[in-house]
């Protein structure tokens, strides 16, 4: 399917030889002269897949046009489409402003046909492969509706901003399905359950699975039990129609859907107590007959003479009279919803974490009272020994499942190892102690020291090497200085703690820049995929072109200025750590279903 891109210029010229270029090439393009123009048409039209807009016009610029397409996409729920400024302006000022708003590139006119459509075909590649990966990562693939963690992001979002039902909804006697009929029937009634749901809610609703048989659905607008009530008998005679149809019409399982709904937001907008809610009338429901709905009411729900509580009054109910500053200790029920909670959020604000799991045995190898008397102390030793920001469980008669919050890469062996000592050292009583760790955040900084983003500048030039150094240390990143790509091939080779971006110059003697790339990309290890971003004093079109062709993300000129070079580099790693971050949830996600299955 072509690729649709839309340019917007003042100057007719400029849109022909776009429209022209991007053509030929087989791309959509539709040519507007205005930013009014533009939003207007996205407005009604939705959004493409890259926008080329000039920042110097009349009325509205650059600027002020791409902050609107923002608060449009934001409005819809929209992810935010790739944008290239065009400019004939050199004014770094400008460029700096630009990355700071969130533009994806700078394109130079007048055009250069091969460089326009190398920058376009890498910024229209990365976008595509983030929307790929943000898909398959929120996506059950099964139903089409969005996974349980998607959900609850999305949801959540309903729940604070939009009036409407909160609905849960399990399909009633649908084990017997499978029994019966086999997975394949099962994952076949579960997909035409999900479409019917899917056309019996408002537009604009979502829906999400969260269970095997289980389904939830923001129904906006809902807001009357006359309207859930519709809403489930069609499900229910739409469910046993198409049971029939794909069973055949002796079929005789009791198949429907049972709902428990929940109004938003009369009775607030936290999701996750809302669902709780819901899920409460649904088990009401079921246990009243099923293939029916409820609504929730805080009034039956209430205990009879409870009394009205003060804010003071309830946080003590609600949680410690103090705070102690000891790690916070969870029975298994407790804590599974507390370490999703946590993990979600870290995830957000990017954030580190890790896991470990300790395995205690006895040194005599019988497993005594005594020894389960040690086990009770090391529990409470973790609790006393670590922070109160930290929460774990014991897991088994003999093990510990701790979750350490915000906390460094290389960080973690010296926590692990000190609890592990002092321990030993204050006790007579021998434990076998072993333990394993799981990092959760950027993967990419557990295999670099100190947590630090990593950049390796290659040039030959020391005044350079010393400039872009000065630079890029002053924003915090981890610099390594190399004068020539055959000290860069050894360093990669050699080196444990590869980088996360290269930025590299092109004339150098012996070995170029470019073929410095080739054998790069010729390694047989992780070092191949580092991003390489090219510097450059040379302003002609081939060497643009050609550093592209090769697989560069960048080109950056020299000499360096200061804000511009920190702002793409630090765009250019948090993209391809995005990148990363997602395709490891999905990984992560592949090896859960792998476990149930």
């Amino acid at each position: 399917m072509a690729k649709w891109i839309i340019v917007v210029d003042d100057d007719t010229a400029n849109l022909k030889m776009a429209g022209h270029i991007l053509s030929k090439n087989n791309m959509r393009v539709t040519a507007l002269k205005s930013g009014s123009a533009f939003l207007d048409y996205v407005n009604d039209n939705g959004m493409p897949d890259l926008v080329l807009l000039d920042i110097k016009m009349p009325v509205m610029d650059g600027f002020e046009t791409l902050g609107k397409l923002r608060q449009i996409e934001q409005q819809k729920g929209l992810m935010k489409t790739p944008v290239i400024f065009l400019t004939a302006d050199e004014d770094v000022d400008t460029e700096t402003r630009g990355f700071e708003v969130g533009v994806s590139d700078f394109i130079r006119k007048p055009f250069n046909p091969d460089v326009l459509l190398r920058r376009i075909g890498n910024i229209m590649s990365n976008s595509q492969e983030m929307h790929d990966l943000k898909s398959e990562a929120t996506i059950d693939k099964l139903t089409g509706f969005l996974n349980k963690g998607a959900t609850g992001v999305e949801l959540s979002k309903m729940c604070s901003e939009t009036s409407g039902c909160l609905m849960m909804i399990d399909l009633d006697s649908f084990k017997l399905v499978n029994d019966i009929y086999g997975h394949d029937m099962g994952d076949k009634v579960l997909i035409s359950c999900a479409d019917i749901i899917q056309r019996n809610v408002p537009a604009g609703s979502k829906c999400g699975r969260i269970g095997g048989d289980e389904f939830t659905s923001f129904a906006v607008g809902v807001s009357t039990e006359e309207q859930v009530a519709d809403i489930t008998a069609k499900i229910n005679e739409e469910i046993t129609a198409s049971a029939k149809q794909l069973m055949g019409e002796d079929m005789n399982i009791p198949l429907g859907a049972s709902i428990g709904a929940i109004f938003v937001p009369r009775y607030g907008n936290d999701y996750t107590a809302l669902l709780k809610l819901a899920d409460k009338t649904l088990y009401t429901v079921k246990k009243n007959g099923k293939h029916g709905y409820g609504i929730y009411d805080d009034e039956a729900d209430d205990e009879e003479g409870a009394a009205a509580l003060d804010i003071h009054a309830l946080s003590e109910i609600l949680g410690e009279r103090s705070i102690q500053d000891v790690a916070l200790q969870l029975d298994k029920d407790s804590f599974s919803p507390v370490y999703r909670y946590v993990i979600r959020y870290i995830m957000r604000h990017h954030i580190n974490a890790c896991k470990v799991l300790f395995t205690l045995a006895p040194a005599g190898g019988n497993a005594t009272t005594e020894f389960y008397d040690n086990v009770d102390e090391f529990g409470n030793h973790i609790r006393s020994s670590l922070r109160k920001s930290d929460i774990f469980m014991r897991n088994s008669k003999n093990q510990y499942f701790v979750f350490l919050t915000d906390i460094r890469a290389d960080s973690i062996d010296k926590v692990v190892s000190n609890l592990i000592n002092n321990w030993q050292t204050k006790n007579e009583e021998e434990l076998i102690i072993t333990h394993e760790t799981e990092f959760i955040g950027n993967r990419q900084e557990l295999a670099h020291s100190g947590g630090h983003k990593r950049v390796v500048v290659v040039d030959d030039d020391v005044i350079n090497l010393q400039v872009a150094g000065k630079i890029l240390s002053s924003g915090g990143l981890h610099v390594t200085a190399l004068k020539s790509g055959s000290a860069l091939i050894e360093y990669l080779k050699n080196e444990k703690e590869l980088p996360n971006l290269i930025l590299l110059d092109i004339k150098m003697p012996d070995m170029n820049g470019f073929e410095t790339l080739k054998k790069i990309h010729a390694l047989e290890s992780a070092a191949a995929n580092i991003p390489v971003v090219f510097l450059t004093a040379d302003e002609s079109e081939g060497a643009e072109r050609e550093g592209l062709s090769l697989g560069a993300m960048d080109f950056i000129r020299k000499p360096f200025v200061p804000e511009v070079l920190l702002m793409r580099v630090n765009n250019l790693i948090e993209l391809v750590t995005l990148q990363k971050s997602l395709y490891d949830e999905i990984e992560e996600k592949k090896r859960e279903l792998q476990l149930r299955g």
